[in-house]
């Protein structure tokens, strides 16, 4: 079965998009406690770091990322279904 690679990206993107908004909003409301999670995500001490969290931070990383995730998922659809071939 092959995918619709525009599709898959689309959704793909809007979906982290929506992801960056909450964990964003997760970021502003409990600083700490993200940071010492990021910091457990990587096997690393954040302890001494703060977040830089500003709108326009906000929103070039809403932008880039979900562009990024969006491309990434284009590119896997489109090469599972040349290997269908």
């Amino acid at each position: 079965m092959k995918i619709d690679s525009n599709k898959f990206g689309l959704a793909t993107l809007l979906v982290f998009a929506v992801f960056w908004v909450i964990c964003s909003a997760f970021v502003a409301a409990m600083p700490m406690p993200m940071m010492q999670m990021s910091g457990h995500m990587v096997h690393a001490d954040f302890g001494q770091m703060a977040w830089q969290l500003n709108w326009g931070g906000f929103f070039y990383g809403l932008i880039a990322w979900s562009v990024i995730a969006g491309v990434a998922a284009w590119a896997i659809a489109s090469v599972y279904n040349w290997l269908l071939d």
